[in-house]
């Protein structure tokens, strides 16, 4: 009886155990230090035709860590094409081989590199839309009919015809940069008719521009919930390169809280990756991650930071990686995230000093010379602020004390002392 009721109690602990760790693992919308990045247009590419190494790679060699925790697949850019099917395009990805009558291509080769990615508990799901394509409907009956062809094609329905085979992505993006938005509420209305009958859970989210309201998509805005809104704060007057004159999330903000039918909405910042991803908007990374926790310090409705593209953020030193660590060591990270920085802002009363002897990973941090610095990767005997570039600078620290008890309040362990 001993016996067996130890190995019950381990089956118990190895239960808990499994359980905490999918947990873990799942995607989070009510966190605030999420990170969002867009796959598929090779914007990397694009831009460097004589850099073929650096261009986008198969979707699951951007989930090999924790950097992002939301993939939207750019773009299925044609809303009704031959044989009254869409059109997905996905640059050097996919292409040429369609399904037979259709203008669809036939990318189910991707199966298994997005399923690695839904395992590690990323979000994979399908943007409609971007700058150029034919993503307009001429009234609502239309658009309820494509949101059905939607579901059954890429989400949860069946059709004998699945461009990416047996995955069922785990929502839908718009980026909407045409058209009078006509049909786009009751095409989110009857996708989440589909949606509220399913077991799995689904996001439905949204890409405006800065600049509100949104030309395209503020009616649907407007009028139907939507998980999140990934803010374009780029080749606009509002963009990140005019922070803070010009910059209004504020304003975001305020329709989120008073506008959107879905109060919990979350708004990320949508920024460059790279200098080359965008006609403006792009600052470097030090620089949008003290945005991003000057913003989240302000606005509750926060959610994260969105990246165009992943082929630009991998190819710009880790770009992605680099602003995942910034805004999830510095603040909160919602239900299940980090813990919130101690009264008086992020102090460094707790961060050890720089030592050449100890073996740093990615997220760790240190001071030297004043300044606290953060690990964009794996270092050893690198000097933060030389030439081999593996620490980010976070900027001039404050050392004030924090008392013991109250930073076991907020940190929930004691303070190593160095």
């Amino acid at each position: 009886m001993k016996l067996f009721s130890t190995f019950r109690g381990l089956l118990a602990s190895c239960s808990l155990l499994a359980l905490g760790i999918t947990q873990a693992l799942a995607f989070n919308n009510s966190r605030q230090d999420n990170v969002a990045v867009y796959w598929g247009q090779n914007s990397y590419g694009a831009a460097h035709s004589s850099d073929p190494p650096n261009w986008q790679k198969v979707i699951s060699e951007y989930c090999q860590d924790d950097a992002i925790d939301a993939l939207p697949i750019a773009f299925l850019n044609v809303f009704f094409s031959t044989g009254g099917m869409p059109e997905i395009n996905l640059a050097n990805t996919c292409g040429g081989n369609y399904f037979p009558g259709t203008s669809l291509s036939n990318c189910q080769f991707l199966a298994p590199n997005i399923k690695t990615c839904q395992a590690k508990g990323k979000i994979v799901t399908l943007s409609l839309g971007g700058a150029s394509g034919s993503t307009t409907f001429t009234d609502d009956s239309q658009a309820q009919q494509f949101a059905d062809t939607i579901w059954n094609l890429f989400l949860g329905g069946t059709s004998s015809i699945r461009p990416f085979g047996d995955v069922i992505l785990d929502g839908v993006d718009l980026d909407i940069e045409s058209g009078s938005g006509t049909g786009l509420a009751a095409f989110v209305t009857r996708l989440r008719t589909h949606i509220s009958g399913a077991a799995k859970m689904y996001y439905v989210t949204a890409a405006p521009q800065c600049v509100h309201p949104d030309a395209h998509l503020q009616s649907a805005l407007d009028a139907v919930a939507f998980d999140a809104v990934y803010v374009q704060f780029y080749n606009n007057y509002c963009g990140l390169n005019n922070y803070p004159d010009q910059f209004n999330f504020g304003t975001w903000d305020t329709w989120a809280k008073t506008k959107s039918p879905n109060k919990d909405v979350k708004v990320y910042i949508g920024a460059p990756a790279s200098a080359t991803a965008a006609g403006s908007g792009y600052v470097d990374a030090k620089t949008l991650i003290n945005i991003a926790l000057d913003t989240r310090s302000k606005y509750s409705s926060f959610g994260g930071v969105m990246l165009w593209d992943a082929s630009q953020a991998v190819a710009n030193d880790r770009y992605d990686l680099a602003i995942k660590n910034g805004i999830r060591q510095a603040g909160r990270g919602g239900p299940g995230g980090s813990k919130p920085a101690p009264p008086g802002g992020i102090q460094c009363a707790h961060v050890p000093s720089w030592k050449p002897d100890v073996a740093y990973r990615g997220g760790d941090k240190v001071i030297y010379k004043g300044h606290l610095w953060i690990a964009k990767w794996w270092s050893q005997a690198s000097i933060p602020g030389g030439i081999v570039g593996d620490w980010l600078d976070l900027g001039p620290c404050i050392r004030a004390a924090v008392p013991e008890l109250e930073f076991q309040r907020y940190y929930g362990v004691q303070e190593d002392m160095y």
